[in-house]
């Protein structure tokens, strides 16, 4: 198995990654030509730190699929999970128990130490509604078959940018997306103890997503990040966190040009002072 090889430098509490796994521009270009598609999984977890399952966002996933990805990962890898839509892509929030428990006990349990943050996407058009809001936050179980879960809010109407909000994902330990994507609100603000960023503005012009400016910007903010600092230079909605220090950082480059994540993840992991190391059991070099 693949080890990492983290070179004096690299924050162990900071994991960078992609959305997914299975996309067809990846191969003969993240992927070596001639990988068995079988084996995708297996690679990118060895060239990267973390990913985030979006397949379950779509549609509720196999028990058995959860215990397969959890063993072709290293130890040391970290899925976070997207949470099925039907939880979330409602009128009344107040009313999505149901979904929300058919969701949590379809088997992510079995990713053990390797499960991350569960994500909760809203739709665009989702508004804030504080009394509705809150209910839906009381639904959210603290673990499940004995895996503590932390849970993460993607917020993507204006309406959330207020203080009100930030009190309610504080109450109850949810972290907010931090996204540059022009298309959704921004909010560095931390409401739990770690960062999650989702960065979505990368373009296919440059090879890897992001340019070396934008890369090196990324890294001071996630060291910041990872050293319990606050990026001077990101949008809030407070002037103060409170308490709240990031104890660990999730960064996926995901959506944009999309075919550019890999190298956006891998050039930001490179920055921090990660590498991959050999691992001959895929029969192509690494």
């Amino acid at each position: 198995m693949a080890t990492r090889d983290k070179q004096g430098t690299y924050p162990s509490n900071v994991h960078v990654g992609i959305g997914g796994w299975t996309f067809e521009p990846w191969r003969d270009n993240f992927y070596p030509a001639g990988l068995a598609h079988a084996r995708e999984l297996q690679y990118a977890s060895r060239h990267l730190t973390a990913i985030e399952i979006n397949s379950t966002y779509h549609g509720t996933q196999k028990r058995t699929s959860f215990v397969k990805w959890r063993d072709e990962a290293p130890d040391d890898f970290v899925f976070a999970v997207k949470a099925n839509r039907f939880a979330t892509n409602r009128r009344v929030l107040a009313e999505a128990g149901d979904s929300i428990a058919r969701f949590i006990d379809s088997g992510i349990a079995e990713l053990g130490k390797k499960l991350g943050p569960v994500v909760w996407q809203f739709a665009p058009t989702k508004q804030f509604d504080a009394e509705d809001f809150e209910a839906f936050l009381a639904l959210l179980p603290a673990s499940v078959e004995g895996v503590k879960l932390r849970h993460v809010l993607e917020v993507r109407h204006d309406s959330f940018l207020c203080d009100a909000y930030l009190k309610l994902a504080r109450k109850y330990k949810a972290a907010t997306v931090f996204t540059d994507s022009p298309k959704f609100p921004s909010m560095a603000d931390l409401t739990a103890d770690f960062v999650y960023a989702r960065l979505m503005d990368s373009s296919a012009k440059q090879a890897t997503g992001y340019g070396p400016k934008a890369l090196t910007q990324w890294t001071e903010r996630v060291r910041a990040w990872s050293d319990g600092k606050a990026p001077d230079d990101l949008p809030r909605v407070a002037d103060t966190d409170g308490r709240l220090k990031a104890k660990e950082v999730y960064v996926f480059f995901i959506n944009g040009a999309k075919e550019r994540a890999p190298a956006a993840a891998q050039a930001l992991l490179g920055k921090l002072g990660w590498q991959p190391t050999t691992d001959d059991t895929l029969g192509v070099p690494l």
